[in-house]
């Protein structure tokens, strides 16, 4: 098996992602003499640096593409606001890429039913362009670290919707998320820098949104879940029944020719749209593969270090100023993210995960 033949599999097939290291380690094993132990323990400590190197490099650049689209600086001083058509676009590549993994690993439909997608995506959708939207009133790391804030929107949406209760230990992580998010939403002093032209709160307003809807995906996702729908499946039905909306919206609204219009005096957008779709699609594929591989636990801390250090890249790369009131908000956020997801994972057995592991495979 060739190299480029293991990196297609290893990038559409999460299964077969021991098999092609296994291969290259007993090799290693065979000209080195290494023990069996050692060959294992090196399987793991290589699968494991893929899927952070992974999820890392996809994102944090994924970010910053985001960034410069939303907010660079073009033509006569025009600022994108083309929104739909942006998570139209990358709808259509995450629906591309999902196909192309279901090529590489299964041939079985999807048997849940058609309107828990339809609601799926119609939430999915919401949020990411509400998100979007809101970068033209906000800073990056403000749009970062309120989207964050995810387990706020699921613990009230659980008491208000489903009458549902919680251990001590969530309400005190949101306490904790909640404060530092206030903390660094409402400082004393803001920098210059971080004042954006246009009305903040707008942007907060879009942010509260996008979190409520990340909520109820969350609850449709978990139906969904209960028909046996592989992570590669539903990412396609989402995607295929989110382009429909969205679809709409831009025959309702008329965005398509402006759009165009806006690439053909800005050219140079067409790269940064490609690459934000392209690292969209991968960095969910390496974050399915994180969750199959290792579980919740290691997937949230990877996920959650991962946003703290898009931060910090957002502040070095394009001058997004923070004081120290903000930084001690995002400690607080991310200090409640990482408790949440280190105590709430301790208490799920893997073997779930391993079940459905190998009903995927």
């Amino acid at each position: 098996m060739t190299w480029t033949s293991k990196f297609c599999f290893v990038v559409f097939d999460h299964s077969l992602i021991s098999q092609v290291l296994l291969e290259e380690v007993t090799l290693y094993e065979a000209r080195c003499g290494v023990t069996s132990c050692c060959a294992a323990a090196m399987n793991d400590i290589v699968k494991l640096f893929i899927c952070c190197a992974g999820v890392f490099s996809c994102y944090l650049f994924y970010g910053v593409f985001q960034e410069r689209v939303t907010r660079g600086k073009y033509e006569d001083g025009e600022k994108f606001t083309y929104t739909i058509s942006l998570v139209f676009l990358q709808c259509v590549t995450n629906a591309l890429f999902a196909r192309a993994a279901l090529l590489f690993t299964e041939k079985s439909r999807s048997t849940a039913p058609a309107h828990l997608f339809a609601a799926l995506a119609g939430t999915y959708v919401a949020a990411m362009l509400c998100s979007n939207m809101s970068l033209q009133y906000v800073s990056y790391p403000t749009q970062v670290l309120t989207k964050s804030c995810k387990p706020v929107a699921v613990l009230l949406l659980g008491i208000l919707l489903a009458g549902k209760r919680y251990p001590l230990f969530r309400y005190l992580c949101v306490g904790l998320i909640v404060g530092g998010a206030a903390i660094f939403l409402y400082p004393k002093d803001k920098p210059s820098a971080a004042k954006i032209e246009g009305n903040e709160m707008i942007g907060n307003l879009l942010l509260a949104g996008s979190l409520f809807c990340d909520g109820l995906t969350g609850a449709f996702q978990e139906k969904t879940n209960a028909h046996g729908v592989s992570s590669h499946s539903l990412m396609l039905n989402m995607n295929l029944y989110s382009l429909i909306y969205l679809a709409g919206g831009l025959v309702y609204l008329g965005e398509v020719p402006r759009f165009l219009g806006f690439v053909s005096r800005n050219p140079t957008i067409i790269k940064d749209i490609a690459l934000f779709c392209l690292l969209s699609s991968l960095g969910q594929n390496f974050i399915f593969m994180t969750v199959t591989s290792f579980g919740s636990l290691v997937c949230s801390l990877v996920t959650t270090t991962r946003k703290f250090f898009t931060i910090v890249f957002s502040v070095i790369l394009f001058g997004n100023q923070l004081v120290t009131q903000q930084w001690i908000g995002i400690v607080l956020v991310f200090s409640g993210l990482f408790i949440e997801g280190m105590v709430k994972s301790s208490g799920k057995s893997k073997k779930p995960v391993e079940a459905v592991d190998k009903k995927q495979s």
